[in-house]
């Protein structure tokens, strides 16, 4: 086991709460009066989640757009966000893509704390739903015989990340410095889902761990799953993540409400938690700390 997964094993005991699902998803659903909140939490690290000398403004949408991206599988409505920041000297920047960040999501800055440390930097956002249907979606619920579904293609925050470092046209690196958060998608479809989660470090491995936590096996097809890179590198782009489309589960005689990707079924648990054309894929699944 990882040094990341035992820590959060060790976290599982604190959180007896039924909020925290058991840490087994990406957002703590709340109870709270008449509505049921939704809250998130990323952080994201200079020269791990983005470049050292990457335009501020981007870095910022990118942070709000992941959060985003967690309530999106929930079908949630944003609310607001909590922002955690730390000084660097590149505020100015950072506010421009904040405003446009914010604006874009129709979510709102309620607070947050700033520091001042040595190192890299380090951020952190946590975002406040509402959500728009219940039972909200988990990780948990794929059933066998569901079929599985991504609404878009993967791949684009690697090539676009290559973009980026080598100077490339502004268009060519946007998949990777502004990624998009499916709201409208997620609340559509959390009426039809069993199971539903954002890729966001690897279809393999979220696949994966959607498939332990709703103790199946998911059986990808390659060939159906859509890329935004060439057909040789195939492989790596089902590994690499920061694609942040949405994985869901459903019945198959359900018909979802937009035009989706199948890409695969749900069959009864074996040994190995996700299979790409009939095998235990090889080597990593994804990113992981």
């Amino acid at each position: 086991m990882g040094r990341e997964l035992a820590f959060i094993e060790a976290l599982r005991a604190l959180a007896s709460d039924p909020a925290a699902r058991g840490l087994a998803d990406d957002c703590a659903v709340l109870p709270f009066g008449s509505e049921t909140l939704v809250l998130t939490h990323d952080t994201m690290v200079a020269g791990v989640h983005f470049l050292p000398d990457q335009d501020p403004a981007d870095v910022a949408w990118k942070l709000v757009a992941t959060n985003m991206s967690d309530l999106a599988a929930k079908g949630a409505v944003p609310m607001g966000v909590l922002l955690s920041y730390q000084l660097n000297g590149a505020e100015p920047r950072f506010l421009v893509g904040l405003a446009e960040a914010l604006d874009e999501y129709g979510a709102r800055l309620l607070g947050g704390d700033t520091v001042s440390s040595d190192g890299p930097q380090v951020l952190g956002l946590t975002a406040i739903g509402r959500a728009s249907f219940l039972p909200v979606p988990g990780r948990n619920g794929a059933q066998v015989g569901d079929l599985v579904y991504i609404t878009g293609p993967v791949g684009g925050a690697m090539v676009g990340l290559e973009a980026l470092r080598l100077g490339l046209p502004e268009s060519q690196s946007l998949a990777y410095r502004r990624p998009q958060a499916h709201l409208g998608e997620g609340q559509a479809l959390a009426p039809f889902v069993t199971a539903m989660m954002d890729v966001s470090d690897g279809l393999l491995l979220d696949a994966s761990r959607m498939a332990r936590a709703s103790k199946v096996t998911i059986s990808l097809e390659s060939a159906a799953i859509p890329l935004a890179c060439s057909e040789d590198r195939r492989d790596e782009a089902l590994r690499w993540g920061d694609d942040y489309q949405l994985l869901l589960t459903a019945p198959p005689e359900l018909t979802l409400p937009l035009p989706m990707h199948q890409i695969g079924v749900v069959v009864k648990g074996q040994e190995a938690p996700v299979l790409i054309d009939g095998a235990p894929p090889l080597g990593s699944l994804g990113y992981q700390h």
